[in-house]
């Protein structure tokens, strides 16, 4: 049953890769480009397409990962604070004008902002020589609270035209993605992912508790850490190419757990490639509701999510890990 299921799974990931390319507003036939065709295709679909991936990949990776680290089927990857301190060094940046870096101005600081965030979160966590997911997951929430406060207070006192460019990206404009972030968020994502796959064998104990972890014989507290860095990683370089996204990080490993099974060897890159899918589906249809208007990815993903998570709620086996 399982292997049809992959099969399934791999095939409507595949079809909607193949609709976000060639449908939007503009329908492409990929048998009869026109010059205008190839234009739209190669300057605009494709770069949004691959930034989605790459984002949805990060997140639901990053998820899968939250999840088996805290022990809590609820944790995402936003709940440690990072997207707040994400959110709150690029609006800063917008609602303020400063652009040292040009283009590359926003996707920096949100960078830098997540993963100073991250480090905070990791020494608010870390005591007795580990992280310890209470202290993590505390941490992260009072570090959230406190980040957005200052972002609601920056937003009030900031120019009209900044506070919407914020507002969008905040919510996950993904309209303004092309080649120039791919290549160095893609270096991040890839050294999250290799460090998360060479340490799903770990993670799988880790999910058993930590006693039984240490009898197979692993360093919980050096796994966990590493895992940790993997996903602050994976989820800063996510939120620098295009803001934040909610929602896929939470539901993409309950719905590959679902499907495929909690072995994270599995777990992690179909929770990844789903997230990645997910996220493509999502801004094909902000981008085709209302043309030539463009609702935000975030908010899609919204509206997908939520009614989905209520309904998982309904499940008996959805807090189970």
């Amino acid at each position: 049953m399982r292997p049809i299921r992959l099969v399934i799974f791999c095939a409507l990931v595949l079809t909607i890769l193949v609709f976000s390319l060639f449908a939007g507003p503009r329908m492409i036939n990929p048998f009869a480009l026109t010059g205008m065709d190839r234009d739209i295709l190669y300057s605009i679909r494709l770069p949004r397409v691959v930034v989605a991936m790459l984002m949805g990949m990060a997140l639901g990776a990053s998820g899968a990962v939250l999840q088996g680290v805290l022990r809590n089927p609820l944790a995402d990857p936003y709940i440690l604070g990072i997207s707040s301190g994400a959110s709150l060094a690029a609006a800063f940046g917008l609602v303020t004008g400063f652009s040292i870096f040009g283009g590359l101005t926003v996707p920096l600081t949100a960078f830098i902002g997540a993963f100073l965030v991250s480090v905070l979160v990791g020494a608010f966590g870390w005591k007795r020589g580990g992280l310890w997911p209470e202290r993590l997951l505390l941490a992260g929430i009072g570090l959230n609270f406190l980040f957005s406060a200052v972002l609601m207070l920056l937003m009030s006192i900031s120019s009209d035209e900044g506070l919407r460019r914020a507002v969008l990206w905040m919510f996950g404009d993904l309209s303004m993605a092309d080649w120039s972030l791919i290549p160095s968020a893609s270096v991040f994502i890839v050294i999250g992912m290799g460090i998360t796959l060479s340490r799903s064998k770990a993670l799988n104990a880790m999910i058993l508790g930590d006693e039984f972890a240490h009898s197979l014989g692993f360093a919980v507290q050096r796994e966990r850490l590493l895992l940790f860095v993997a996903m602050a990683l994976m989820t800063a370089a996510s939120v620098a190419l295009g803001g934040t996204i909610g929602f896929i990080g939470l539901l993409m490993p309950h719905i590959v757990r679902f499907l495929l099974g909690a072995d994270s060897r599995l777990l992690v890159p179909a929770s990844a490639i789903a997230g990645g899918a997910f996220l493509c589906f999502a801004d094909l249809v902000g981008r085709s509701i209302m043309p030539p208007m463009e609702l935000p990815s975030g908010t899609v993903t919204a509206l997908f999510g939520a009614p989905y998570f209520l309904y998982l709620l309904r499940r008996k086996d959805v807090l189970s890990m």
